[in-house]
């Protein structure tokens, strides 16, 4: 893991790029703490920020191949390096380090563009081409490692996050309306765009090249693809569930032990669900590598799972460490996940994280495995099952007995939409028109968040009136997507919204990468998604027990009543963490008060106060309110950070 930044055109001396190149990079210092390296040439800069993780001795970068025509910086790691680089050397390719990175310009002078189909691993990546002067910017598949691109002053300008841009083009630093409500509708913006009006991100499974004549192309080269019904059945790639379940398991196993690749020590995350438990386990029977957890618990017994951690820790004896966050903990540090996300966030649930992250750097490790992915490749949320719910309601609209299926969801929610049988009706119906919709699943989540754009000056509300936010998604599906199955359609547009734009930067990344720790995520390994992808629906979701195949997949490897376990999401308190004794934390009132709302311009001063004062009294419950709130708070605190104060460098 590390940070890369740099700049295609322009004409200036090598002192200035330097310097150029410098400031950008410092602003990445948290995500390579280990030193910065450069690459400079005609109209051409590239930087990197390292955190040694492979390689310690020799694996400083830039890197290069053998005549120094191709050059390369890397954010994250390629898993199968090791068999690469045998394969390449088999062809005549001379390393120089032992580092994972030098394979890519290896496999660019072997495949070209097409390098990045050799690549199993979680990776952003800027190559430099000097005979053809071409510069190529690739993401993994998933999404895992952030890059964004911006053109301004005659350049093209790219980094890991946005705030190496802003440090040398602050006027790059405007909210665009029309991604904020982007990120306040789906819990983050549709690739390429940003809440930034200017700026860019590579998106995942995406390479961006840019030509020597000026020319840019975006190839995908990878996607969640799923099997088209047949007949309107789907087809079975195995035997049995059973069979399936076999083979999930060495699959599983062989992910894990890529990802514990390292020179230095590896830790994992344990949160008492079936995911992170499983990793666990897979790494406690099938490999050698001393197994150290981590987990967070928190005061509220609604959020805490401390009770499931133990169970884990005693059935595998691991070493373990436990970090206690309370409401207080998490709203003083909400303000530093926003310096890191960049971006509105709708839930405080990254900042436990982001301080579990400060805790595994002070126990002396750079990396943790984690159960992230799980739930999107194998059906795991209460929104799949919600949605087979709702489709089942649809067939029969009138039936009473048929939505108190609901019921059975949403047990571990203090105030639950299924608590009132009446409300619950209401709410899951709305928008049944639209089942035959790709987004159907999505519309009360998108419909709850939405409420955040009532608060609109009445500038923004002008600026993105008519603005219709599922055409706006549907448009960026792929026309194959009304031929799959329901589970597959809805598997889809979670894996590009919720996990791409909000999971794994906001929750993954940037936490994580705040205190110099990577994440690795081996249910994301791209087999694994590629193999859960081709399953039935029902091998996932068997009537509501969802992640069927999965919970076969790592029987005997866990208790009982883990593996049997509900899914439980990880949650953490919203706005209770920003109020005390009916009095805000001093930032919140001077972010939220009426002078600072009128001079940020986004948001209408009186409506958001009067959501304030419902915070300030503790009566805002509902999923609507705290959402609302968050995604304000974490709006202007993304103007001062941002916009306001520039770089913050």
């Amino acid at each position: 893991m590390c940070g890369i930044a740099g700049f295609v055109g322009g004409q200036d001396t090598p002192e200035v790029t330097r310097g150029t190149l410098g400031r950008m990079i410092r602003t990445l210092r948290h995500r390579g703490p280990d030193g910065f390296g450069y690459h400079l040439g005609e109209g051409v800069g590239l930087a990197h920020a390292r955190l040694a993780i492979i390689d310690l001795a020799t694996g400083q970068q830039p890197i290069r191949n053998e005549r120094g025509t191709v050059w390369t910086v890397l954010n994250g790691e390629i898993f199968n390096y090791r068999e690469l680089r045998r394969t390449l050397e088999a062809q005549g390719h001379a390393f120089y380090t032992h580092s994972d990175t030098e394979v890519i310009v290896h496999l660019y002078e072997q495949y070209g563009d097409d390098f990045v189909d050799h690549l199993n691993g979680q990776f952003a990546i800027a190559l430099w081409d000097t005979e053809r002067r071409r510069l190529l910017l690739a993401r993994d598949r998933t999404g895992i490692r952030p890059l964004f691109h911006a053109s301004a002053g005659g350049r093209l300008w790219f980094g890991s996050e946005v705030k190496a841009l802003l440090a040398v083009q602050p006027k790059l630093g405007v909210l665009d309306p029309h991604g904020v409500a982007q990120a306040l509708t789906y819990w983050g913006t549709i690739d390429p765009g940003t809440v930034f009006r200017d700026v860019a991100s590579v998106p995942p499974g995406h390479v961006l090249a840019l030509e020597a004549d000026g020319r840019r192309s975006l190839r995908r080269y990878w996607d969640w693809e799923f099997p088209e019904l047949q007949d309107g059945r789907q087809q079975r790639p195995f035997g049995s569930i059973d069979e399936a379940a076999g083979a999930l398991r060495e699959l599983l196993v062989d992910a894990v032990r890529l990802q514990l690749r390292a020179d230095v020590p590896v830790g994992a995350y344990l949160s008492g669900g079936l995911d992170s438990s499983g990793v666990v386990a897979l790494i406690r029977h099938y490999t050698n590598n001393p197994l150290r957890t981590f987990s967070v618990a928190f005061e509220d017994a609604e959020f805490d799972e401390s009770d499931f951690q133990a169970r884990m820790v005693a059935h595998l004896g691991t070493e373990h460490t436990t970090l206690r966050c309370t409401r207080r903990d998490i709203g003083e540090a909400f303000p530093q996940l926003i310096e890191h996300t960049e971006a509105p966030v709708l839930r405080t649930a990254g900042v436990p994280l982001m301080l579990l992250a400060g805790d595994v750097q002070r126990h002396g490790f750079r990396v943790v495995l984690t159960g992230e992915g799980a739930d999107e490749v194998f059906g795991g949320y209460d929104l799949f099952k919600e949605a087979k719910v709702r489709r089942f309601w649809a067939r029969q609209p009138g039936s009473t007995w048929r939505p108190r299926l609901f019921e059975r969801l949403y047990g571990y929610l203090a105030h639950s939409p299924v608590a009132n049988a009446a409300m619950a009706q209401s709410f899951f119906g709305r928008g049944m028109e639209h089942r035959d919709r790709a987004v159907f699943a999505h519309l009360p989540r998108w419909t709850t968040s939405q409420r955040a754009l009532a608060f609109f000056s009445a500038e923004w509300r002008a600026q993105v009136e008519g603005w219709d936010p599922l055409a706006t998604f549907e448009a960026t599906l792929p026309p194959a997507i009304g031929r799959w199955s329901p589970l597959a359609r809805d598997q889809y547009v979670e894996a590009h919204s919720l996990l791409a734009s909000y999971l794994l930067p906001m929750q993954g990344d940037r936490p994580a990468m705040a205190h110099s720790v990577e994440g690795r995520y081996p249910f994301l390994d791209h087999r694994v998604v590629e193999f859960g992808n081709r399953l039935p629906d029902h091998w996932k979701i068997r009537g509501l027990t969802e992640k069927d195949v999965l919970r076969r997949a790592l029987a005997g490897l866990l208790p009982e009543q883990i593996r049997q376990r509900t899914k439980q999401p990880y949650r953490a308190p919203d706005q209770g963490s920003f109020f005390f004794d009916g009095e805000p934390l001093d930032y919140v009132a001077d972010v939220l008060s009426g002078d600072s709302l009128r001079e940020a311009g986004y948001f209408h001063p009186d409506r958001v106060g009067r959501l304030f004062d419902k915070c300030r009294r503790g009566q805002a419950i509902g999923f609507a309110d705290n959402q609302a709130f968050v995604g304000i708070l974490s709006t202007m605190l993304v103007h001062r950070q941002r916009v306001r104060h520039g770089s913050g460098v």
